[in-house]
């Protein structure tokens, strides 16, 4: 699979992790993406030292419901996956007290920095294919850090993307809420820094 590929089913699969239908009726939720139904990204073939180690547990470098919570939402783990798209790396959905908002937080590891860069910056073109008309724009995390903000394709809630990378991880941050309500800049620019600094001390040298 082409790297353009592997970044365009990043985008559009939400690299396994499920996501949340939120709105007005609160308690509401439907699976729009599950682990199983996903395709599959794979990233750049590699051999001898180079291959990334599937047996690692990267669930330790997530951010945790306490991080994401403040006096309007608590938030709790809703699902997990210890390979998301069958790559190295974890995700975890994060759903508040009223399943009005949720956050997708997926870390994936690639064999190194500039294959993690190179699959970032292939899938800018393709954000839409999760946020409509989404007009990508930097944010200052991590590097290449890229906001989006818009709603999903079915026009049923709000959506904020933020992708950047650290080293050999590429992030994947996903936030949606009800219309109307999208999450403000500066929570998506704080959680996005608490995940990069979460990597820059956890990931392995």
């Amino acid at each position: 699979m082409s790297a353009a590929a592997t970044a365009a089913l990043i985008c559009a699969a939400a690299v396994g992790c499920d996501a949340v239908a939120t709105g007005p009726d609160a308690g509401t939720t439907s699976s729009t993406t599950s682990p199983a139904d996903s395709p599959t990204p794979a990233a750049t073939t590699t051999s001898g030292t180079d291959k990334p180690d599937t047996t690692v547990d990267y669930s330790r470098l997530l951010l945790q419901p306490s991080d994401l919570s403040d006096d309007e939402d608590t938030f709790t783990v809703q699902s997990t996956n210890p390979a998301p798209g069958g790559l190295p790396g974890a995700s975890a959905l994060f759903v508040n007290q009223d399943d009005t908002r949720a956050i997708a937080d997926t870390v994936a590891i690639y064999p190194d920095a500039e294959t993690a860069t190179k699959t970032l910056r292939e899938a800018i073109p393709q954000l839409n294919q999760v946020v409509a008309d989404a007009t990508p724009r930097p944010a200052p995390v991590g590097t290449d850090g890229t906001i989006a903000i818009g709603e999903s394709l079915d026009d049923s809630k709000a959506v904020t993307l933020l992708l950047f990378t650290r080293g050999p991880a590429l992030v994947r941050l996903e936030f949606q809420s009800a219309l109307g309500d999208a999450t403000t800049d500066e929570f998506v620019i704080n959680i996005g820094k608490m995940q990069d600094i979460a990597l820059r001390t956890g990931l392995p040298e």
